[in-house]
């Protein structure tokens, strides 16, 4: 196949692997729902009691890291448990032989799932914002900003996937990486809570600039740091996306690399 006919075919190649997955996984909602909407919300709600003292910024921070977090344990555990039981059940063997780059496959797998956890996503959204009362005010951005939001903790989870060797390892280091994630930086906590070392970190965590830019495109008011979380979170998304590419196993001979 021809490279022009390969990007020719790239949007239906793409369509077509975001269908199958969306196929193999339709009856996990419930659960995706469970883990993405519900553990954030109670955690939300417990840390709430301890901050309203603080003031609105507080109750922020916490609304905006718990759908961070909806998205890291929704997103980031199951692609890792999809990916690794792809690997042991010969389920990437059979996508090598296809005309499919290995790169497009990984986004058909992060873009299902990003659909399959928009119902927790909203449901974490509506819910929490009411029960913490928080005036939302959406900007357009947010259509960029979720996304992207996503990509970075995805793509750790590929992975995560691509690299254990068994399907224990990966789900023991998914939950501490999204953990670890979770507390390295404003994440869930105001910065100024934070001892100085967890407050650098959280410059570079993709988990704390995914926070501050859902709060800056949620709630507001948005200023120039949205363009440096942004840029973070893209950059961060690429170098994991390539470490991802090198260690994914395509050996088939005719497949494409």
């Amino acid at each position: 196949m021809s490279t022009r006919s390969r990007a020719q075919n790239f949007p239906l190649q793409l369509i077509d692997l975001v269908l199958i997955e969306l196929s193999n996984w339709r009856w996990s909602w419930r659960s995706i729902l469970v883990v993405g909407a519900c553990v954030p919300l109670f955690g939300m709600i417990g840390l709430s009691i301890y901050a309203r003292d603080l003031g609105p910024d507080a109750l922020h921070i916490i609304f905006s890291g718990s759908l961070v977090m909806s998205m890291m344990l929704g997103n980031l555990g199951n692609i890792q448990s999809h990916v690794v039981f792809m690997r042991f059940q010969g389920t990437l063997e059979y996508f090598a032989t296809l005309p499919v780059h290995k790169h497009t496959l990984m986004l058909a797998i992060i873009i299902a799932f990003f659909l399959l956890s928009l119902p927790a996503l909203l449901t974490l959204l509506v819910v929490g914002s009411a029960l913490l009362r928080i005036s939302l005010a959406p900007h357009p951005l947010l259509l960029l900003v979720m996304p992207l939001c996503v990509l970075p903790m995805s793509a750790i989870g590929a992975l995560i996937g691509v690299s254990v060797g068994s399907s224990q390892q990966g789900g023991s280091l998914s939950v501490l990486t999204a953990f670890l994630f979770g507390g390295l930086g404003p994440v869930l906590f105001p910065a100024e809570r934070l001892p100085e070392v967890l407050r650098l970190i959280g410059l570079i965590n993709p988990a704390a600039r995914a926070a501050s830019a859902l709060r800056q495109t949620l709630i507001g008011p948005l200023d120039q740091q949205i363009a440096l979380d942004l840029a973070i979170l893209f950059g961060f998304t690429l170098c994991v996306f390539y470490v991802v590419g090198k260690k994914l196993d395509w050996r088939a001979s005719h497949s494409l690399r």
